[in-house]
């Protein structure tokens, strides 16, 4: 993550007339090199610099973002940095309880992996941690499939899907 402060750091030798070393830092080597061997384009360079270093740290994280998530860096994909609901993060409970409302109730670890951009592994435990809570149930289908049942979004008027034991 590139920091404001390095970058005023790097800078502060364009002052002396060793101007440059700040654009490399933010990812900026050609114009780097223009201003080493220029001192910093004559010193009108240094100044413009020194009155924009914020915006241009700030374009220099978002064009490091933008190059991972290209590079489907899985760090940057984490699903409690990334998705989004207006300005809060979505946990991978709010995954969940939104699939299975979206499915009358159930939910399988693929269908919460494969929502939430997580592995069924990781699915599979926060599935476990809301039964242990007692907010789901496993139960077994008709067709043999084992599932999670959420009864708050059950609706109780539908014939039953699930196995009598």
């Amino acid at each position: 993550m590139y920091s404001l402060q390095t970058a005023y750091l790097l800078w502060l030798p364009s002052v002396f007339g060793i101007a440059g070393l700040h654009r490399f830092y933010l990812g900026k080597p050609i114009s780097g090199f223009f201003f080493l061997i220029t001192g910093g384009l004559f010193g009108i360079g240094t100044v413009y610099d020194a009155l924009t270093m914020r915006s241009q740290v700030r374009q220099a994280r978002i064009r490091d973002k933008f190059d991972r998530a290209l590079a489907h860096d899985d760090d940057f994909l984490r699903l409690d940095q990334t998705p989004r609901t207006g300005s809060r993060p979505v946990s991978i409970e709010q995954v969940i309880l939104k699939t299975a409302k979206k499915n009358n109730g159930v939910a399988t670890p693929a269908e919460v992996a494969l929502e939430g951009n997580i592995t069924t592994d990781q699915a599979k435990a926060e599935l476990d941690k809301l039964m242990s809570k007692g907010f789901a149930e496993i139960r077994v289908r008709k067709t043999g499939h084992v599932v999670y049942v959420f009864p708050d979004f059950l609706d109780d008027n539908a014939p039953s899907q699930f196995e009598d034991f």
